[in-house]
């Protein structure tokens, strides 16, 4: 949990897509990161209620994002389930089975409509010849999104932004007191594991989308540190953890811990202030994008799609 999931980038750059603060192009490089590419398949051209079947030819996202928007989407939720904890979802059956076995989802808000990846990877995979790991660029990765209907009902167990601030706060010193009591030092691979995660982190990456409040940046941070610990902790060489007895009272003591980390991450993406009034303005961007693409965001002309200046049409901010 170092890295926000595919469907948190998804939802948080879609989002801002919709609100205007972005561009399609900015968006959709911000949320394909480091894989090759990002396609959605299944999504249909009208509303349900209309008679429009799915669409099965793959789409690129800002079209994808467009067709939503157009459809009414108000903004996109975050789903992060695993067995026994259904974070996120509503329902259907066949849907909550295809997130729970990714481990993850996107719920587009307004239209009953899901998204889930399929990633398809190809290339090295563990470590090289050398013994060093494989780096992620050696790495040939699509992800295909799946879109199925949904339940338009609240998702299950997110909590709110204050919420989840204060229960991470708790679970950052419970992680702390664990590692303390498994005997983990500061040296080795653990010193090296965390030394990358502030490396990342100094970086200057952007945690969240443009337009998210401050709150929702600090609990997003807040639970990627926390869910840093909880990985260190449950490595094998980490710790003073060696019986079988003593692995699983290690396994116990950090499940809650991880599991408010996924619940932060959630909430920190969830649909904010502003995203319905965002989606109703969309189109007013700068002239900018060209064919199928501009036609979905309602744009003419040439060149990169860009907001102009404040007093312009940049749309809503979303805090």
């Amino acid at each position: 949990m170092l890295d926000e999931p595919r469907s948190g980038r998804l939802a948080a750059w879609a989002n801002a897509l919709l609100a205007g603060l972005v561009s399609p192009d900015d968006a959709a490089h911000r949320i394909t990161g480091t894989d090759a590419s990002y396609r959605v398949v299944d999504l249909p051209e009208r509303s349900a209620a209309s008679g429009a079947a799915p669409d099965p030819a793959p789409v690129g996202l800002t079209l994808a994002v467009g067709r939503l928007r157009a459809l009414g989407a108000t903004g996109l939720c975050v789903a992060l389930p695993v067995a026994g904890h259904p974070l996120g979802l509503s329902g259907p059956p066949e849907f909550n089975a295809r997130a729970l076995e990714a481990g993850e989802a996107v719920i587009a808000g307004g239209v009953g409509l899901g998204l889930v990846p399929e990633v398809h990877r190809a290339g090295p995979r563990g470590v090289g010849v050398d013994g060093s790991p494989v780096s992620e660029s050696d790495v040939h990765t699509e992800v295909l999104w799946r879109c199925l209907p949904v339940r338009e009902a609240p998702p299950a167990d997110v909590p709110s932004l204050g919420e989840a601030e204060h229960e991470l706060a708790e679970a950052l010193r419970e992680a702390t007191e664990a590692l303390a009591r498994l005997n983990v030092a500061g040296s080795g691979p653990v010193a090296a594991a965390l030394e990358a995660y502030r490396a990342r982190a100094e970086r200057g990456r952007e945690v969240l989308a443009p337009g998210y409040p401050p709150r929702a940046v600090r609990v997003l941070e807040l639970a990627q540190r926390v869910g840093a610990l909880v990985g260190i902790a449950y490595g094998p060489e980490h710790g003073g953890a060696v019986s079988a007895s003593e692995i699983a009272a290690r396994a116990e003591a950090l499940r809650a811990v991880e599991r408010t980390a996924r619940r932060a991450q959630v909430a920190a993406v969830q649909r904010v202030r502003g995203a319905a009034a965002a989606a109703s303005v969309a189109t007013r961007w700068c002239p900018g994008g060209r064919g199928v693409v501009a036609e979905a965001w309602g744009w003419r002309g040439r060149g990169r799609g860009r907001p102009r200046e404040p007093g312009g049409c940049a749309g809503p901010s979303l805090d």
